[in-house]
């Protein structure tokens, strides 16, 4: 039992990893990488998986250090090299563990009670706790495989998996002899949950999880969306909101008359409110989705980011930098690199599903881009900068 969750535990925080890389490069690029602007459901598919699965670990992480704590005590606390380093990754495996799915359910409920950068935290932790994963799976490996496959080798003498059969206490690895018992099929020698119906329990407790979460991500799921932090259609405009316009303090500047857009390249090019309303309008059908996890359609209608650039004799292969009425914050503004700045669909889009702007949503104007997380869609914009 130990064996499969350790197993399924591996499955679901390599996929946490992956998907949390993506989204960690999304928002911090290097230089040398520069992430396509199709298909435009891509970093809702990886996010929503990212989330998805690290609510369903919790549980599995919970009965996995119920099964195995008591080895974490056993005497002599090391017999041999392979003991010991396996003994060396247990303590960065379970914290950073614990860590990660705990930091990371306070992200998506936007609980920040602690004095650090989510974002930069969470994926050097990340590094740390996969590392000590990726170490422990080695150190566990035979373990794993006499456990696993026992039905399948214990009858064929001189495998080495017969052999670490052998060498556990009556054919059972002494790590599934924590808190599960000895009697047959698993049954705790004064009763109680077999392994079979811990393994049932454990199973239904994380399916209940992706089916009542993953609704905030796939629209097919949203009548089930019970456990989830957000609903995507509820908030203005049937659109949620993360960061109020009272909360980023641009409320009064953002309804100024005198707003003007300023598009500075090769020549500077401003505009006011009406002459950014008389701009070609195109609609645009396009996600918009959250690090929390959460994605809703939406459609959007403004004037292309493109014309704008060629407009203020921006070159086609230039970065521009897209600058929010927000005074201070981590993302007040954005770079667009050229995939997503000449891309059709990328709008400074001044409506929202049928409607002007409301203010919330990023009055008088916001960056709509395809395949590009919702904290780099700039809201309450009033330059955009060629770099």
């Amino acid at each position: 039992m130990a064996s499969l969750l350790g197993i399924t535990l591996g499955i679901t925080f390599g996929t946490c990893f992956l998907t949390g890389l993506v989204s960690h490069f999304m928002q911090h690029p290097p230089n040398w990488l520069s992430w396509p602007a199709r298909p435009v459901w891509l970093y809702r598919v990886t996010q929503g998986l990212h989330v998805t699965t690290g609510l369903a670990s919790v549980p599995l992480l919970l009965v996995k250090l119920w099964t195995v704590y008591p080895r974490l005590w056993e005497w002599p606390p090391v017999r041999s090299v392979a003991h010991a380093l396996e003994r060396l990754t247990i303590v960065p495996l379970i914290t950073g563990s614990i860590f990660q799915l705990a930091t990371g359910i306070a992200n998506i409920a936007q609980w920040y009670r602690f004095h650090f950068f989510f974002t930069v935290t969470h994926y050097w932790v990340a590094w740390i706790t996969i590392g000590a994963l990726v170490v422990h799976i080695a150190a566990k490996l035979t373990t794993v495989r006499a456990n696993v496959g026992r039905r399948r080798h214990e009858r064929i003498p001189g495998t080495a998996v017969s052999a670490a059969l052998e060498r556990t206490a009556g054919g059972q690895d002494l790590e599934e002899q924590g808190n599960l018992g000895n009697g047959r099929d698993g049954a705790p020698p004064t009763g109680g949950l077999t392994r079979r119906g811990l393994a049932v329990a454990t199973g239904t407790a994380a399916a209940v999880i992706v089916v009542t979460t993953a609704g905030q991500a796939v629209p097919a799921l949203a009548p089930l969306d019970l456990l989830a932090p957000r609903r995507p259609d509820l908030g203005p405009q049937r659109l949620p909101v993360n960061r109020t316009a009272r909360a980023a303090r641009v409320a009064a500047v953002a309804r100024d008359p005198g707003y003007r857009l300023e598009v500075v390249g090769t020549r500077r090019v401003g505009y006011n409110l009406a002459q950014l309303h008389a701009l070609p309008s195109h609609t645009v059908r396009l996600p918009i989705t959250c690090v929390e996890g959460w994605s809703a359609d939406a459609t959007w209608h403004g004037p292309r980011l493109r014309d704008l650039l060629d407009a203020a004799l921006i070159p086609v292969d230039a970065t521009v930098r897209v600058e929010s009425l927000e005074a201070r914050g981590g993302y007040r503004a954005s770079e667009v690199r050229p995939a997503h700045a000449r891309d059709p669909l990328t709008l400074l889009a001044t409506g929202l599903n049928g409607a002007d702007l409301e203010l919330d949503h990023g009055y008088p104007a916001r960056l709509i881009a395809p395949d590009r997380p919702g904290v780099l869609q700039t809201k309450w914009v009033h330059r955009v900068v060629m770099l």
